[in-house]
């Protein structure tokens, strides 16, 4: 009987208090002891689980207000989450957590002095007020794009739409059973390079996975993470025998997404011969494409500039361009051994 007057009470004081604005009730009883805790829609949520069991959450709230026209109070802001933008170092990781903006990554002392390239990377993303917004959880979670996809409604209902939404046929490849859209996030290629971490939180528990384990080749169904998980942190690794670098295409200097993103990260014995490399590609598919066959051509071997150049041309075979973003995609294809080439040299 207490809990369903404590509901009421709740309940009542919502609606009135409510009125375009953030609000939350708790109801308690003469012991102190709490009854009913409600949470209006337009209410921020203090802990994770709360945020998780929202419907839609903002962690790429620029593309979901682009792309689908989301109301606002369909949205969560996780931001205020304690936590959830902190940038710490734990033991020999960088702990970077999801809403941690992309302004705050480029100039903290830890990540320049430890991952440079990282530093490099998130100043160089957008333009100065996408850095002072976005964060770096909205850019590993970023949407596949095509320029079929990124449109008006109209547009795109003037073609009768897309595979990726509302249609059934995927226009840059119209045979194809399966979407091309592209993977156009900078961060994805170098995290998963270096072998980075992430954590999911979710119903089922909290789980920690390799970067590259977090993205599947389909410009759809580009996660695995489960709809009811969210990426709550980003795990670097310990400083070592290891450099990284990322470079990027795109049609201006500033604001674009990239056509062309080249992550690579070398291990090196005391003698500067390569003992592990990772080279992925960014812009030239649904995922952060491998460069398998550079990466052998580097194995074993000091960087020279014949290693290297063997290397970079390898890199046009996975570099499967298609017409789906900026620029001549016959161009960027060609184009892509010579930035695997300049990404390595970076590596020196």
């Amino acid at each position: 009987m207490i809990g369903v007057v404590a509901g009421s009470i709740a309940t009542g004081a919502l609606r009135v208090i409510e009125c375009g604005v953030g609000a939350s009730v708790a109801v308690v009883d003469r012991a102190g002891r709490l009854r009913v805790f409600l949470q209006g829609d337009n209410a921020n949520p203090h802990n994770l689980e709360l945020a998780r069991r929202k419907a839609k959450v903002m962690e790429v709230a620029t593309e979901l207000f682009v792309a689908n026209g989301y109301a606002a109070t369909s949205l969560v802001d996780i931001a205020r989450i304690p936590g959830m933008a902190d940038i710490t170092v734990q033991g020999d990781e960088v702990v970077i957590g999801a809403a941690a903006r992309h302004a705050d990554v480029a100039a903290n002392a830890e990540v320049m002095r430890r991952i440079p390239a990282l530093a490099a990377l998130a100043f160089g993303i957008g333009d100065r007020q996408v850095r002072n917004m976005g964060t770096i959880g909205g850019n590993l979670l970023l949407d596949t794009r095509c320029t079929y996809y990124d449109q008006t409604h109209e547009w795109r209902e003037s073609i009768s739409f897309c595979m990726k939404k509302d249609g059934d046929i995927c226009w840059v490849a119209p045979g194809s059973p399966r979407c091309w859209a592209v993977q156009s996030s900078d961060t994805v290629p170098v995290v998963c390079a270096m072998e980075a971490e992430v954590e999911l939180v979710g119903s089922g528990g909290t789980r920690r996975i390799r970067a590259s384990d977090l993205y599947r080749d389909d410009g759809i169904q580009y996660l695995t993470k489960q709809p009811d998980e969210l990426l709550t942190r980003l795990f670097l690794p310990a400083p070592g025998a290891w450099k990284a670098s990322y470079l990027k295409l795109r049609r201006r200097d500033t604001f674009d997404f990239p056509v062309l993103g080249v992550g690579a990260c070398l291990w090196f014995d005391a003698q500067g011969v390569v003992t592990k490399a990772n080279i992925r590609l960014g812009g030239a598919g649904s995922y952060a494409i491998p460069a398998v066959d550079s990466e052998k051509l580097v194995l074993g071997k000091q960087l020279t500039d014949e290693v290297i150049a063997a290397a970079g041309s390898a890199a046009m075979k996975p570099a499967r361009t298609m017409d789906n973003t900026d620029l001549d995609v016959y161009w960027r294809r060609k184009v892509a051994p010579v930035f695997v080439a300049r990404a390595l040299r970076e590596c020196r």
